[in-house]
């Protein structure tokens, strides 16, 4: 008995690579790598060889000849696309035919898809084979990546899904070659535990599942570097912030000492007015006895003559509080006009008054 590994290994499935879908369709309704892109590629030659040629019968120098010419090929492109007269050609060298399944023709036959050998369905520039094997159908699609196994009851459930997505579907009428997978499925059906993935799908999964292992054996690093990283920023919001501070505490610096220095300057006021009163108030007995000048000396009295009388005024407050020490004489001006009085003299002119 074969295993079921076996069975589905025996289908011949070429997987989708470039734009050769066409190749892929044609080689898997065959079971074997019957056709190439030169073998295709020559094959659209031919066919563009051939409308050359009924377009030259209306005359070379005609406007719709020149038009042709400067078109590109309608039967393949650089990509890798073939049309369907490239496919219908290639399989008539097998001596098969397409049928448009949604044909007034066909329709009429009212058979059913079961019954049939094989279907080609296209849909914008894609191609791929439905085939039956053995008793069993399968999507052979190139796009896959493996064989599907399709039930007779989702055939034509199938079909209809297909039409309605917008498919053009082919029906294979003729004998198909034999193939290994048809002799072994004709002796055993298989039985499929898993169904096959698109291709972008399992290279999608492959690419995510090394990006995750990629990922874990660099978790350590990341977490690393995102921890120096913030430490790195954290160092440098430091280094401003204390920055921020230095400026801001050298303004407020500023601000107090122009404080400070506005209140010395008030308080050195005060306390000159508070000396120049006191100077007034122990110069006016001495004025009393000058008689009517008081007021023309304070009115007169320059700087210099104001800090002398303070200084009289502080030395006589010193000999007060030391009365044993001798008096020295101290020469004082006391106006403009010369006139002079010594220290004695005041004193003597204060003994009456205590």
């Amino acid at each position: 008995m074969f295993d079921r590994e076996l069975k589905m290994d025996s289908i011949f499935h070429e997987k989708q690579e470039g734009s050769l879908c066409a190749q892929h369709c044609l080689n898997n309704l065959l079971q074997g790598e019957y056709f190439t892109p030169v073998d295709l590629s020559s094959i659209a030659h031919q066919l563009d060889e051939e409308e050359r040629m009924r377009m030259a019968e209306g005359g070379l120098s005609s406007e719709e000849y020149r038009t042709f010419l400067q078109q590109p090929s309608g039967n393949m492109d650089d990509s890798g696309f073939f049309s369907i007269q490239v496919i219908s050609n290639a399989l008539r060298v097998w001596g098969l035919e397409l049928i448009l399944f949604n044909s007034r023709e066909y329709q009429s036959l009212m058979i059913n898809p079961v019954n049939e050998k094989a279907f080609i369905c296209n849909y914008k520039e894609h191609w791929f084979t439905i085939r039956k094997l053995g008793q069993q159908w399968f999507n052979l699609n190139s796009l896959l990546t493996g064989p599907e196994l399709i039930s007779d009851t989702y055939l034509a459930l199938f079909l209809a899904q297909l039409q309605q997505e917008g498919y053009s579907i082919f029906v294979i009428r003729g004998n198909l070659p034999e193939c290994e997978a048809e002799q072994i499925l004709g002796i055993m059906r298989v039985h499929q535990q898993q169904r096959p993935r698109l291709i972008g799908e399992e290279e999608a999964q492959t690419s995510a599942g090394r990006s995750a292992a990629v990922g874990q054996t660099e978790m350590g690093f990341g977490v690393e570097d995102e921890v120096v990283d913030e430490d790195e920023e954290l160092k440098r919001a430091l280094a401003l912030s204390r920055q921020a501070m230095d400026v801001e505490d050298e303004d407020a610096d500023l601000r107090r000492a122009i404080q400070l220095s506005m209140q010395g300057a008030a308080l050195s006021n005060r306390s000159s007015e508070c000396e120049l009163e006191s100077v007034k108030a122990e110069s006016q007995p001495a004025g009393s006895a000058a008689g009517g000048q008081k007021e023309s000396q304070n009115e007169t009295l320059t700087a210099e003559e104001l800090r002398k009388r303070r200084q009289a005024y502080f030395d006589r407050q010193q000999q007060q509080a030391q009365p044993n020490i001798p008096q020295q004489s101290d020469t004082h001006s006391t106006s403009d006009s010369g006139s002079v009085s010594t220290g004695s003299e005041e004193d003597q002119q204060q003994k009456p008054s205590q």
